[in-house]
């Protein structure tokens, strides 16, 4: 069976492919599927909050540790947090964190941060799947529509806000965000699921797993959806309905020598739709138009570790990621290749040292228009890397300091390095303090060195000149890195038995931030228009601080509260000689406060009912109004094998709008009120 499956993931990429695969998955489902087999899984809520912190993560510090000893703000969630909050995609699950500030622009599109500088082209927040980075290099941001894979099967969420680069490198500048999923051992049997909802019209999921023999098991999955349009503010339907096609397959090789072997993969299409202004050369000098946007790919990805316990481990990491996107004004398709290699081991019983190497290549091809365009459209870039970090516990091991950098070669701005410096001291088992301080940077994205964006076409009547003025933001190759250096405080207690309080303190300080400089007027006499550029410049800086709240507490045995509470405060300044009056409005487009409140009961009959209540502060630079809203969620499972559950989202007012998309003119929807159903059967 792996035999067939791996061969057309790694030619993956054509809607052909993907149809093929999606009937091929079913079909083996429906064909090798066994009467009844039990799928073991990971069920967090059965755990006390005392095991709660301890269970284990790896993207602090790229080796296991528990939650209780990172020296990071750090929030995981759970695959039962994941399951009972009625969030049917990434982005939305992404609202539990505290410091995560998720806002969705219309049916398939979300701007998300931490901490700041938010955008549908946020790029200062790294995101991985199971190690996989899933960066954009055209903006140097995430995509987050097509970002996805069987919710069921994640096993956690692990969010790390503030610096991450010393681990990970450029662009973990305010945070990681490391989606794990959970291995193939702990899917065994079948899972199929379908749904009909009023905004989530129609949607279904199948997937099986097995053992191939006692060392190996696989899965493999297919999962579809369709989304239905959103409404303007008037109340008009807007153009951007949504569906998605996706099937994917992993395998894991455990010996009994502590040797691992993991290959998985993934394709998907992807339809939607938005209505955006694009300006024109002719009169009338721009163009409203509905367009049809196709976002289609595959990836293989393929770890090797080797881990002793008692002295080192030693893992190797290669995948490689084809994406593509065409909408009506733009077009890329981009390759890339990733090496990775990591060491550890122990100099002695309180020194561990950590040492990796990583390899990067990125080909990128592009069509322009007139609207957007990039010079050359063929870009090639490599990435070289290498870290060392070390950790050494002292004071009866209650106090643990760690001290590593990433240092990176990149072809856009050179050399770069990114120190940390973080300790943790544990006085008591229920309590810790612990602090940092780091340096990350934001390399230059392609868009930001070779790219093109006409905003406006202004008539020659307008400016009193001969031909029209094309407004056009331009790249530019002097572009720096921009640098953040972060101080962090934070404290985590268990006062109680059934509760637990985390608090994170941050102040940023950034240098070099991207601003956009008037530049002279451009005329050529092979152009029938005049170019009034504004060039990306570094001629912004800026301050963040704030904190995070979050509290676990588990009332009665039945009865669980999640509570998480932000304050984030800004300060952005233009350099003196800076002719950018713009960015400045950074401050008014993030919201100073967050609140979620979410309660999970477990009643009699097999019942459950989730609720969650959620605050966003207003967006005075966007004239987004503050909203609050209410998801509701009701679970019941009749049989040890189904689960049925009804989820209303955003009930407290029939829509509201959260974000406006910067830089393109798309048109502006508001998030409506909905309803869904969902059977889940697992055989």
């Amino acid at each position: 069976m792996i035999s067939i499956i791996l061969p057309i993931l790694i030619y993956a990429g054509s809607w052909c492919v993907q149809k093929r695969l999606a009937a091929f998955l079913c079909l083996t489902i429906i064909v090798a599927a066994p009467a009844y087999s039990t799928a073991q899984t990971h069920d967090y809520t059965d755990l006390s909050l005392e095991d709660l912190m301890d269970i284990e993560i790896t993207s602090v510090s790229k080796r296991s540790q528990k939650i209780s000893e990172a020296a990071a703000a750090v929030f995981v969630i759970t695959n039962k947090d994941i399951q009972r909050s009625g969030a049917a995609s990434i982005p939305e699950i992404l609202r539990m964190a505290p410091g995560i500030h998720v806002a969705r622009i219309d049916a398939n599109k979300w701007a998300v941060t931490s901490r700041g500088f938010n955008g549908r082209f946020a790029n200062k927040l790294l995101v991985l799947i199971d190690g996989r980075s899933v960066y954009t290099p055209l903006f140097s941001g995430v995509f987050w529509d097509v970002q996805d894979t069987l919710i069921d099967d994640i096993d956690r969420i692990e969010i790390i806000r503030g610096p991450g680069a010393s681990l990970w490198g450029a662009n973990a500048v305010n945070g990681v965000i490391n989606i794990i999923t959970k291995k193939a051992s702990e899917t065994n049997g079948g899972l199929f699921c379908a749904g009909i909802g009023t905004e989530d019209k129609h949607f279904g999921n199948i997937r099986y797993g097995a053992k191939l023999n006692a060392e190996t098991d696989y899965r493999i999955f297919a999962k579809y959806f369709n989304r239905d349009y959103s409404l303007d503010s008037q109340g008009h339907k807007a153009e951007d309905k949504w569906d998605s096609l996706r099937a994917g397959f992993r395998m894991d090789w455990q010996s009994t020598d502590n040797e691992s072997v993991t290959i998985q993969g993934d394709i998907y299409n992807n339809h939607s739709g938005d209505t955006i202004t694009i300006s024109t050369i002719a009169p009338p000098y721009s163009n409203v138009t509905d367009e049809d946007n196709i976002s289609k790919g595959g990836n293989i990805l393929a770890r090797w570790k080797i881990q002793n316990p008692a002295s080192s481990s030693m893992s190797v990491q290669i995948y490689y990621d084809s994406a593509e996107f065409k909408t009506e004004f733009l077009g890329s398709k981009y390759d890339t290749l990733d090496i990775d290699f990591s060491h550890l081991f122990s100099l002695s019983d309180s020194h561990k040292l950590m040492w990796g190497l990583g390899y990067r290549f990125i080909h990128e091809n592009n069509k322009n228009s007139f609207y957007s365009s990039m010079h050359p459209d063929v870009l090639n870039d490599k990435i070289l890397s290498a870290f060392i970090q070390g950790d050494t516990t002292l004071m009866d091991d209650s106090l643990c300091i760690t001290m590593g950098s990433k240092f990176e070669r990149n072809d856009y701005t050179g050399f770069e390095i990114q120190p940390n410096i973080r300790a943790i001291w544990s006085p008591r088992m229920d309590q810790a303090v612990w602090a940092s301080i780091s340096r990350a940077v934001r390399t230059p994205s392609h868009s930001e060195t070779y790219g093109e964006l006409k905003r406006y076409v202004y008539p020659p009547e307008r400016l009193g000149t001969s031909l029209p003025v094309a407004i056009t933001m331009m790249g530019d190759k002097n572009f720096e890195s921009e640098v953040v250096i972060a101080y962090e405080i934070g404290y985590r207690i268990r006062p109680a038995q059934r509760l637990s309080l985390d608090i994170a303190t941050f102040y940023n300080d950034y240098e070099r931030l991207l601003s956009g400089e008037p530049g002279p007027l451009i005329y050529s006499p092979l152009l029938p228009y005049i170019i009034f550029p504004f060039k990306a410049n570094n001629k912004m800086s800026g301050i963040t601080y704030g904190v995070e709240l979050s509290a676990d507490w588990d009332m009665l045995d039945w009865w669980r509260f999640q509570a998480s509470y932000t304050r984030l405060m800004l300060d952005y300044k233009m350099d003196s000689n800076s002719f950018d009056f713009a960015s400045e409005s950074f401050e008014e487009e993030t919201p100073h406060h967050l609140f979620s409140l979410r309660s999970s009961m477990d009643l009699p009959h097999d019942l459950e009912l989730d609720l969650w209540l959620r605050f966003v502060d207003k967006l005075p630079g966007q004239h987004v109004d503050s909203y609050t809203t209410l998801d509701l969620r009701l679970g019941w499972k009749p049989t040890q094998n189904m689960e049925l559950s009804l989820v209303g989202q955003n009930l407290l007012e029939r829509k509201h709008a959260e974000f406006r998309q910067e830089v393109l003119e798309v048109q502006q929807t508001e998030i409506e009120r909905s309803v869904y159903g969902k059977i889940k059967y697992t055989f």
